[in-house]
């Protein structure tokens, strides 16, 4: 429970932080930094949300919020701005566009699965719960960050090759998310696959292209912003920084490669694919 404690604090602390360096030369509705104004509408958002799913001690809704945080703080910061130009408004559409997809998928995954396994442990415990919410408050704000940064900022820069990069990387990116989660699905529709793990298509590349692809597109959002940073803005590069150490180290690949373990780990054909593909970075499969 205390470290639990300590993770709300820290995530707390962090996003507070960033709220305060994003709004560097942030456009202002009334007094108050719209850059800050998201960062409190990310974490507010999922603490009411946590409020009754705690009470049902659900992780129904916990993706579907993840969405809804990540499109309700772009489309205010898009609304909130003002005298927009095609770079913050393309920024705000892929967010939106790769929220909307994302939110939908999990969603639907955890309806036809009936729950996520991650929380089992976590759901019954307040405080463990609440750490949840507020780490995916985070997770939009810092995930988000350059976005934000794009959209808010009072500088309005003309796009440019390093645009042009920034974009073709996020569509990259966004296109391989969608395809490895796709064929993943598919896999699992198949009775015949049931309780199998899947080593075709994207996932003969890599063991998680899916989180690949989720790295590359916020890379790429990062450089889209980079001609319009300045000050303490620049702490937004964050964003894909975060993204890899969230899905590398701390709740994407370390739990799901446990139970992968768990549940094929004494099969040769598992042993003989986690040893022949890479676990992220996709390499084309050998033979």
């Amino acid at each position: 429970m205390a470290r639990s404690l300590i993770g709300i604090i820290a995530a707390t602390t962090v996003g507070a932080l960033v709220a305060w360096a994003g709004s560097d030369g942030s456009r202002e509705l009334g007094s108050i930094p719209v850059f800050a104004l998201c960062g409190f509408l990310a974490f507010a958002i999922n603490w009411l949300a946590f409020i009754p799913s705690s009470i049902a001690q659900t992780e129904r809704f916990y993706d579907l919020t993840g969405s809804v945080t990540y499109t309700t703080v772009t489309v205010v910061a898009l609304l909130a701005s003002g005298d927009l130009d095609s770079r913050a408004v393309i920024a705000g559409a892929m967010v939106i566009v790769w929220a909307l997809r994302l939110g939908t998928f999990l969603f639907r995954r955890i309806r036809r699965d009936g729950k996520d396994g991650r929380f089992d442990e976590i759901k019954v415990s307040p405080i463990r719960f609440l750490a949840a919410w507020t780490i995916q408050g985070l997770w939009v704000l810092l995930t988000a960050a350059a976005a934000l940064a794009i959209i808010t900022s009072s500088e309005r820069v003309d796009l440019g090759w390093i645009a042009f990069i920034g974009i073709g990387i996020w569509l990259a990116g966004f296109a391989i998310e969608v395809v490895a989660d796709r064929q993943k699905s598919e896999f699992k529709k198949d009775p015949a696959n049931r309780g199998r793990f899947i080593s075709s298509g994207l996932w003969a590349w890599s063991r998680h292209p899916n989180y690949f692809g989720e790295i590359t597109l916020w890379t790429g959002m990062a450089i889209l912003a980079i001609p319009v940073l300045s000050g303490w803005q620049w702490v937004v590069l964050i964003s894909p920084v975060f993204v890899t150490l969230l899905l590398t180290r701390i709740s994407g690949l370390p739990m799901l490669e446990k139970r992968a373990d768990e549940k094929w780990g004494d099969e040769p054909d598992y042993q003989a694919y986690k040893a022949s593909t890479p676990v992220l970075i996709p390499r084309p499969p050998s033979g």
